[in-house]
Order: structure tokens, then sequence, then C-alpha cells
């Protein structure tokens, strides 16, 4: 084909061809062309001398993606050869991207129109700065600053290469770049930083233009995290940001400048600017989303620019509220601007956004925590102190005073503490996700997720609520209380409501005293099956019931003190392993088996007004309770009588026990094997080995709770299971 002449670097590049042939690369050919064309642009790509026709593609093709393929030819060479190269070749190159950016960002129509192609030689000046600056090329910042001054779309531009800079050196050369390398173009950053900061005061005092502006900003948060703090605090920059702060196209870029300067964190020297900067912000918020708005609907009706705003004004309070919370409490004028603050970041923490919810209940578990640790430590001073903040030795006198601080702090903090218990019970995340699979031999058996998001979100929700439960109980059992009666009466019924509320509840196991817990779970459990009882309709019947489940399967220390209850929970579970309804089943054995787990000594002891031990009682109505269950259900159900029967100390009672579990499932065994033995070929039947697989996993799950105790049972099966195998292979 022609294109095979693009080969040939002895002359000059026909770029009309390499036109063709890139045109033909992207699809404009047909498949074979399209082959074809790959494998010269990748011979050329690959031959060291084709970087020097860059020049002269770049002058003579219109076709943007001829012009990608040059650069990154470019790029190659500047990543991996720059510094092999002669000094006039370097320099050529250097100077020919200057000016090819600087002709295309002085014009505004070519500078809006080659946009992609304008970026694209950002990036490659960028890849050239970070082998030729400072070193070779010491006036570069000088230089780029003059040119911005030129004009207000070179400015703009030369904003967005000083970004590039940032990133690259503070964000992306980790294991492009050695150390040294990046320590020299850092500290070159910091000592020219001065000509950068004047310009971008200069822009953002003069210019009227709205993309500059906002170009400017962005560089400016790029710069934030890393550049010498007199030049925030002890400039007007911080007062410029905020000017901006309020004007509807520049306040989502001000306030990620504003939330790179909240999360700095440099000792108490800027405390004074610090807490000035969060009152001025505060005044301006309101008047931007008045306090009364309601953020969640706002947030759920908003453009994606609005929605941006929501985000970032959670991630603005809570790296401010991390490092400077203290500043803020210290004096009495600033206690209202930051209780306002905190009613915010409570109001956006009903966002229905993960990432959103993600932030704020990472900053919430902190705060909560710190709290706690303050009141749990009470008593030893030294750890009280450590954790308050304070780093000298304490005299005795101090200790009292130290008291009441923390005890101040809670009272602080009491009222948003008391909504954040309500946000936690409203928004509880589900504790584990079971999915009911189908394995490789046609069985239904339970999957549980590991470790996902969801699980990992109620860990941390689960630890800040008990943190809370245990910073004002009273205050715990009364909101869940108020919540549950509001569910009785129809005013706030849902599934949702009703599943978060019953999550909180199962949460805070073990964060009371016990008889503070009695009292308590006595009246959840009234009330949960009044609910059952009152409400009509199968499924609501069906949620009510797991939630049931799920509450006293968290608190086996209740149960195990109150055997009356503890019997009517587990009759009421096998109730439920009759119900169909899809998912109540696998509750109900799922509960099953983490209460027997936590009680299991209870079942096989005679109770007080028992005739005999439960465990007796069980295994001979044990062929009514697992009629309807499924086999999956059925293994869950064995493994649990099977912990009960560990728990029995006396070996001929336990003996005894496992026979009369394994009666149902010896029984069907004896009869395959009965059949077996008159003709192999019954072993074949598709039903009778799915029916083998059950008993052999039911026998599985019982050993899996028994151990060494499930011998009596494995010996009367062994010989025969081992015929099955051979019988199978």
């Amino acid at each position: 084909m022609a294109a095979e002449k693009l080969r040939d670097l002895s002359q000059p590049i026909d770029v009309s061809l390499l036109d063709a042939t890139v045109a033909a690369f992207y699809g404009t050919g047909s498949k074979e062309e399209r082959a074809a064309a790959d494998r010269i642009l990748q011979d050329l790509q690959s031959n060291p001398d084709m970087w020097l026709q860059v020049v002269h593609i770049l002058q003579n093709t219109k076709n943007l993606n001829t012009k990608f393929f040059a650069l990154q030819v470019l790029e190659g060479v500047i990543k991996y050869r720059w510094n092999a190269l002669p000094i006039e070749q370097r320099d050529g190159m250097k100077n020919y991207i200057s000016e090819v950016i600087v002709q295309l960002s002085s014009n505004e129509a070519s500078f809006r129109l080659e946009r992609l192609y304008v970026n694209k030689l950002n990036v490659i000046l960028v890849q050239i700065l970070k082998h030729e600056w400072p070193a070779r090329w010491r006036s570069f910042i000088p230089d780029l600053v003059a040119a911005a001054k030129t004009s207000e779309t070179i400015c703009e531009n030369c904003m967005v290469i000083l970004k590039l800079l940032s990133e690259e050196v503070f964000d992306f050369s980790r294991g492009e770049m050695t150390q040294q390398k990046i320590k020299e173009l850092k500290q070159s950053l910091n000592s020219e930083f001065q000509l950068i900061h004047e310009l971008c005061l200069y822009v953002l005092s003069a210019s009227q233009r709205t993309e500059l502006i906002q170009a400017t900003l962005s560089t400016l948060h790029a710069f934030l995290s890393w550049i010498p703090l007199g030049y925030i605090f002890e400039s007007p920059l911080l007062e410029t940001l905020l000017k901006f702060f309020p004007m509807p196209s520049y306040r989502n870029l001000t306030l990620q400048c504003l939330t790179e300067v909240a999360a700095l964190n440099f000792g108490d020297f800027y405390n004074v600017q610090y807490v000035k900067m969060y009152n001025f912000f505060m005044v301006q918020l309101q008047a931007i989303l008045p306090p009364t708005t309601n953020i969640p609907e706002a947030y759920a009706h908003g453009s994606s620019e609005e929605q941006a705003f929501i985000q970032n004004l959670a991630l603005f309070f809570t790296s401010f509220y991390k490092s400077h919370i203290r500043v803020l409490e210290a004096s009495q004028e600033n206690i209202s601007a930051l209780l306002n603050g905190l009613e915010y970041l409570i109001n956006i923490s009903y966002v229905d956004d993960t990432e959103v919810f993600k932030v704020c209940l990472d900053y919430w578990n902190s705060l909560v925590l710190e709290l706690f640790e303050a009141h749990h430590n009470l008593d030893n001073p030294a750890v009280t102190a450590n954790i308050m903040g304070f780093q000298m030795p304490l005299l005795h006198g101090m200790v009292d005073g130290l008291g009441s601080q923390i005890l101040q702090r809670r009272q602080l903090y009491a009222n948003p503490m008391s909504k954040l218990r309500m946000l936690m019970i409203c928004r509880m995340a589900k504790p584990e996700e079971v999915l009911i699979v189908e394995d490789e031999n046609g069985n239904i058996v339970r999957e549980t997720m590991k470790d996902n998001d969801v699980l990992v979100q109620y860990k941390i929700m689960r630890e800040t609520l008990i943190y809370l439960s245990h910073l004002d109980h009273e205050d715990t059992e009364k909101q869940m209380l108020k919540k549950l009666s509001k569910q009785l009466s129809g005013e706030d019924w849902s599934w949702n409501n009703l599943n978060t509320l019953c999550w909180a509840i199962g949460s805070i196991s073990g964060s009371m005293m016990e008889e503070q817990e009695n009292r308590f779970l006595v009246m959840i459990i009234r009330d949960l099956l009044n609910l059952c009882e009152i409400t009509k309709g199968k499924d609501n019947k069906a949620v009510i019931a797991s939630n049931i489940m799920y509450v006293v399967g968290q608190y086996p220390r209740f149960l195990r003190a109150h055997w009356k209850f503890l019997k009517t929970v587990v009759n009421k579970l096998f109730e439920f392993m009759h119900e169909t309804h899809p998912g109540v089943q696998d509750m109900a054995c799922d509960t099953f088996l983490k209460i027997v787990q936590k009680c299991k000594r209870k079942f096989v002891i005679v109770q007080v007004g028992e005739s005999e031990p439960f465990l007796s009682e069980l295994l001979s109505g044990l062929p009514t309770t697992v009629t309807d269950l499924e086999p999956h259900q059925i293994h869950t159900f064995y493994e649990s009588v099977g912990h009960m029967i560990q728990a029995e100390p006396d070996p001929q009672k336990r003996d005894e026990y496992l026979h009369r579990l394994m009666d149902l499932p010896n029984h069907k065994w004896a009869e395959i094997i009965g059949q077996a033995r008159q003709s192999v070929d019954f072993l074949k039947d598709q039903e009778v080995i799915r029916t083998v697989l059950n008993i052999l996993q039911t026998n599985t799950s019982v050993a899996s709770s028994l151990g060494t105790y499930f011998l009596s049972q494995i010996s009367l099966i062994f010989l025969d299971m081992l015929n099955v195998y051979r019988y199978a292979i």
C-alpha cells in the first residue's frame, strides 16, 4: 500500500499520506486497512528518528488526530531519551512548543477552537519542564508570568500550565522522578511562588473574565496545600477568596480552595485568622443557603453544580472541624457560629448520596470518639489531658478543672449529639448482606458478602452509636422508643424506618448496664409484638417479624438471664420457620443459630417449671418443626441443634440426643443404601443424588458444631458412605 513509503524517514514525511493513514486507523477504512495502518503507525512510533519529523508534521497538518500522534511520539522521547539529545535539539523543541502555545492562546478564537490541542501541548511542555527546569531553564516562571500579563487568554492558559506543573511535582511525580529531583522542583516552585502569588491576586482583583477567574481559582486550589503559609494568611488572599464565595460562577472552586486552607494545621500561629475566616464564611453561607433550607430535598432536585456545592460544603466543614474545632470552642462569641455549622453538617448528613454521607460519617465518628474517650477516662487525668491536647504534666489542682472542662464540652455538644443520635437511627446501614444463591448441585445455599461497602458503613455507624449511647443512655433510649411509638401510631410507619430503627437498636447491645438494658429491651419487644398484632398485610408482618428476630438475636445477655423469654423467642422462631414469605424462614434459621451459639447451655439443663431440658422437647417435635424448611435451612437448623448437644456434659445423654437428632436423615440414608444394594443404578438417579448430598451436608453441619462428639454418628454411616463414593466414581 501507498502508506508503506511513510517508513522512509530519510526525507520529510508525506503529511497528507500520514493524515490518510491516521484516518484509516480511526475507522474510515476496512478492518484490514485499519490493521495495516496500526502496524505502520506503531513502527513509526518505535522508530528513534521519528521524533525529528514532529515539527514538520505539526506545521503541515490540520488533522487533530495526526497532531496527537506526533505529540505522542514526542512524549515518548521526552520521557525516555530527552537528556541524551543534543542541546540544540532540546532547545529547538522547547522553544517551538512554547511558541505554538503562545501563538494559539493569544487569540480568543484559536484558543477556544484548538483547546484540546493546546491542552496536549501544555502537558508536553510540563514534561519538558521536569527535565529542564530549574537548572537549564531558570527564567521559566518569570517568562511565564510576563507572558500572562500580555493577554487574558494567554494568562488563562498560563494558569493551566501552572496547575499541571503543581500536580506533576506534588501529586503524580512519585515513581517517575528521583526524590532529589522532586525536592529540587518543590524548592524552585516555593522560591518562585511570589511571582505566581502576585499574578493570581492581580487577576482576581482586576479581571472580569469568568474563564480566567475560574482557571486562576483552579490553579490556586492545586497550590494551596503546599505553599508557604504567609502567602495565605499574611496577604489579601483569604479575603479575596471569601469575596468570590457568594458568586455562583465561582462558588464551588472557591469552596474547594477554602477547604484546602481549612485542612492545613500548623499549630496555633494563625488561629485568629482561622476564626475570622470561619465567621465570615458562616455569614455568607447563611445568605446563600438559609439555615431553614431542607438540604436533602434541595440536593435531590438540584443541578449538578448545586449538588457539588453541598458535597464541597461537607468537605469544608469536616476539614475545618478536624483541625480547628478547638479554636472555635475556646471563646464564647464563636460558639453560636460553631453550633450553626454543626447544624448544617447534620442536615447535609441526611442527603441521599453515599459519598456525601461517608465524608460526614467519618467526621462524626472521630468527634464522638474524642468526646467518649475524654468522658470515659475522667478517672485517668494523664490520658484525659493527652486527649484534651495538654502536653504539660498535670498538677493535682488542675484535675478538677480538667473534669469540669470535659463536662462543659459535653454540655456544649449535647444538642448536636442528640440530633446525631437521630441521624444514626434514621440512616443505620444494614448489618449484613445475605444473598440466596444456587450452588453447582442445584441447592439453594446462603452466601454471605463480607466487607462490602454496606457492612463497613454499618461497623462505623455502630461504633459511633455505641459511643453516643455511652455519652447519654437516656437520650438514646428516649429517641429509639419515641421513634418506635411513631411506628405504632402509624405516623412514621414504613419498612425502611422500622428496619433502620431495629438495626440501630440491635447495634447498641452491650452498651448499657444490664438492668437498664433489660428494661429497655422488654419495652422494645413489647412494642414490636404489638405492632405485629395491629399491622395488616402479610408483607408488613414479615418485615416486623424479621426485625423482632434481629433484635432478640442481638441481646444474648438478656436471653440468658430470662429463660421464659428465651423459650418464647425460640418457639416464635419455630413458628416463623413455617412462614413461606421470602426471607422469613432464612432469618428465623439464622437467628436460631445465633441465639443457640450464645445461649446453648440454657437448652440442656432442666429449667425451673420444666419437666425436661428444652433440647429433649425440641427433638420430640423435630419432624414438625423442619417440615416446611428448604434443604439449606435444614442444614442451619441441624447445625444449631448440634451446638446445643455439644453443651451437654454427660456423654451418654449427648450420644442419645445425637441419635435422636439424626434419626430422620439416618432413616432416609438406610432406605437409599438398601435400594442401592438391590441395584447400583438406583444411585444414578438425579433426585437420589440430590437427596444423598443433602444427607451428607446435614451430617457435615452437625459435625461442624459437635466436633469430636460426632464420632458415634460418623461410625454408623462411614462404610456405606465410602461405598456410595465408590459407586459414584
